[in-house]
């Protein structure tokens, strides 16, 4: 209750919709079950925030329901990925996440690249990334590719795991450890809704099939928050068929932790890693230390980052200068009322 004696409800959006937003409201006893409503949106698609402008709500989101009123809680954390047009404009996939779970197939083999851009998304959200390797029961060298996950991925637990038969759920679990709130990114057919559904112990969600060429159909088609037992909540996702960046230089420093202390060791501040004189990341390149094919991945998502930096940067400017119009409008109209007085 508050000072007024209302009644004040705090829940989780569990799924969004053109117009409304669902929220989730944790059971008010042990045998209770928990209870959803449906909240309508702003015209904008926007709900009120407990600090600041409004909010495009996210899956994930924590809202107070005060009385008549349903207002966004600041974020913890806030996975996004760059949006699908040239604006720099965010699309945020889950808000308030522990646990960033990038699932990524062993059958068909599994793309690093991919990977290292998943991981810059993850690191750059505030929450920790945990890589899953799924179906393991089809291949004969998960722990090869384990290792070379790993490599990858340094700092960050990878598992292997076959949802299917439950070999390595139980060190996922390890892995999970407190987390309370867990989302769940990949490619289509990387068997995220058999993981949730294997997390879950029922059938929660909709399982499909697999191509012939091996790509995987759109079995999850919206962002869904998904109770677990235990009190954990999951968030699927559909899968993403491109991983549009959007992160800061340290997030993709993290992601390429090996490369960034090269750099650390290179003579000169403002190398450029091609061929200048003591060159710790091309000495790397030369000794087969450090992989092209890595090194080039590395330079693509700096600067897409830096793109994506740069669109922000412009973006900002074209407000302050339509913030400034409106303002000098404003002057000018209050100029000519008092003239007429």
């Amino acid at each position: 209750m508050d000072e007024g004696g209302t009644r004040t409800d705090e829940g989780r959006i569990s799924r969004v919709d053109r117009g409304s937003v669902c929220v989730l409201l944790p059971a008010a006893g042990p045998r209770e079950e928990p209870v959803e409503l449906t909240i309508a949106t702003g015209r904008d698609g926007t709900l009120p925030a407990v600090v600041g402008d409004p909010l495009h709500p996210a899956v994930g989101d924590r809202v107070v329901l005060d009385g008549d009123r349903t207002l966004v809680a600041p974020r913890t954390s806030e996975l996004a990925r760059d949006g699908s047009d040239r604006t720099s404009v965010e699309q945020v996939i889950a808000a308030n996440v522990d646990v960033v779970v990038i699932v990524e197939h062993l059958e068909p083999a599994p793309s690093l690249g991919r990977l290292e851009r998943m991981l810059t998304i993850a690191w750059r959200s505030g929450a920790i990334p945990l890589v899953v390797l799924t179906k393991a029961d089809l291949v004969s060298d998960a722990a090869h590719w384990v290792t070379e996950a790993g490599a990858v991925a340094p700092g960050v637990g990878v598992v292997a795991i076959s949802a299917s038969t439950g070999a390595g759920l139980d060190e996922l679990e390890a892995q999970l450890g407190e987390a309370q709130t867990l989302v769940l990114i990949g490619p289509s057919g990387a068997g995220k809704s058999t993981l949730v559904n294997a997390l879950a112990g029922a059938d929660v969600m909709v399982t499909g099939v697999v191509r012939g060429d091996g790509r995987g159909m759109h079995t999850t088609t919206h962002r869904q928050l998904v109770p677990l037992p235990g009190g954990r909540l999951l968030i699927d996702t559909p899968g993403l068929r491109s991983v549009g960046i959007v992160a800061t230089e340290a997030a993709v420093a993290a992601t390429f932790e090996d490369i960034a202390a090269l750099v650390e060791l290179c003579r000169f501040n403002d190398c450029a890693h091609e061929r200048e004189p003591g060159c710790a990341v091309v000495a790397a390149l030369d000794a087969g230390e450090l992989s092209e094919r890595r090194f080039e991945s590395w330079r693509k998502l700096q600067r897409e980052a830096r793109r994506q930096a740069a669109r922000a940067d412009h973006r900002a400017a074209a407000e302050q200068r339509q913030q400034g119009r409106v303002h000098a409008r404003l002057v000018r109209e209050a100029y000519r009322v008092k003239g007429r007085r």
